[in-house]
């Protein structure tokens, strides 16, 4: 078979998996914003400015990724699941399942903040105003977050000890974080407004600025994705140098470079895959079968996702066990509460 040539087969599936991709992203992301909705409606019921009573939505605990990982080193220290943001244990307990068996794809399936990067990345490309970054600046930018996440592991996963966690775990901080989150968009200070101008601004310029530099957490699942064993796979004597690949890339790996992608920065999107204008040349790879459809990824992520879920809420460890008038109470002082 002749290098230069294509199917039909192949020359259809761009469009349609990075359809699929945002539809799926943008589902969250919607849901998402419909959860924050809700809680907002249920904080001014708590702070007395609505008198309309509106259920917590446990979904909003997923933004809070530091409680979340003080409450998986209390469950591994004591066995106690969080039952105060069970949510946000739970989901992120999927997501570092997702990141260890799945690749990234938490980030490039599920998250709000990676769908929102995408819709810039786009808009940036019709305006062509996207910059690409230096090899040496890039390496540089790309310690940052693992710089952060390290930060976080020192602090949390090896010097806090089980009493500060349980300090942590009872503190009216911890019970009030949810509304001291949705306080900050609502309220922001002048700095806080200044870096999120400036996040949004530089990721016109230079493509997903927060996720593939900033965000500790990608950093994480990027680590955990190293075992993972899911790999796309390149055909070295195939592959035409056509780099379109690269160019589709939301993570801006270097494929043409490699036989194997086992880097981190890999999100799972497939889309690399589906670009390939070659049959067989970019393959979605498990250990024992080098050919797999690139549907089985995202599926599994998804499936992982739900699962998690569905076993949290059908075991009761998916709402809080705070009573909403206890959280009244807790939200009454809440100006008064500091940061630990």
């Amino acid at each position: 078979m002749e290098k230069n040539n294509t199917s039909s087969a192949n020359l259809t599936r761009p469009k349609w998996i990075k359809t699929l991709r945002t539809l799926v992203q943008g589902g969250f992301a919607l849901f998402c914003l419909y959860a924050g909705y809700r809680y907002y409606l249920f904080y001014l019921w708590a702070t007395d400015q609505s008198s309309t009573y509106v259920p917590r939505p446990p979904s909003v605990e997923a933004f809070l990724p530091i409680g979340a990982l003080v409450g998986l080193k209390r469950l591994i220290l004591s066995g106690n699941y969080d039952m105060i943001h069970p949510a946000g244990l739970t989901i992120f307990l999927a997501a570092l399942c997702i990141g260890l068996l799945l690749r990234k794809g938490f980030c490039g399936w599920i998250c709000p903040v990676g769908f929102a990067s995408n819709l810039v990345e786009k808009t940036a490309k019709k305006l062509k105003i996207l910059w690409k970054v230096p090899i040496w600046l890039d390496l540089t930018l790309l310690s940052l977050k693992y710089q952060l996440l390290f930060l976080f592991l020192v602090l949390i996963a090896w010097k806090m000890t089980l009493k500060d966690l349980e300090f942590f775990h009872n503190s009216p901080y911890n019970l009030a974080v949810d509304a001291k989150m949705l306080l900050f968009f609502l309220s922001p200070s002048r700095l806080s407004i200044g870096i999120m101008l400036f996040l949004i601004a530089i990721s016109f310029v230079i493509r997903n600025f927060w996720c593939r530099y900033l965000c500790p957490y990608g950093a994480l699942l990027g680590l955990l994705a190293l075992a993972s064993p899911f790999q796309v796979k390149r055909d070295q004597k195939t592959c035409i140098d056509c780099k379109k690949c690269e160019k589709t890339c939301p993570a801006s790996i270097t494929l043409t470079s490699k036989k194997t992608i086992r880097t981190g920065e890999c999100i799972g999107c497939m889309e690399c895959v589906s670009v390939c204008p070659v049959d067989d040349c970019l393959t979605l790879a498990l250990p024992g079968k080098k050919k797999n459809s690139i549907l089985l990824l995202p599926a599994a992520v998804l499936t992982t996702f739900l699962l998690f879920y569905a076993v949290a809420f059908i075991t009761g460890h998916w709402y809080s066990v705070v009573p909403p008038e206890a959280m009244k109470e807790i939200y009454s002082i809440i100006a008064e509460i500091p940061h630990p």
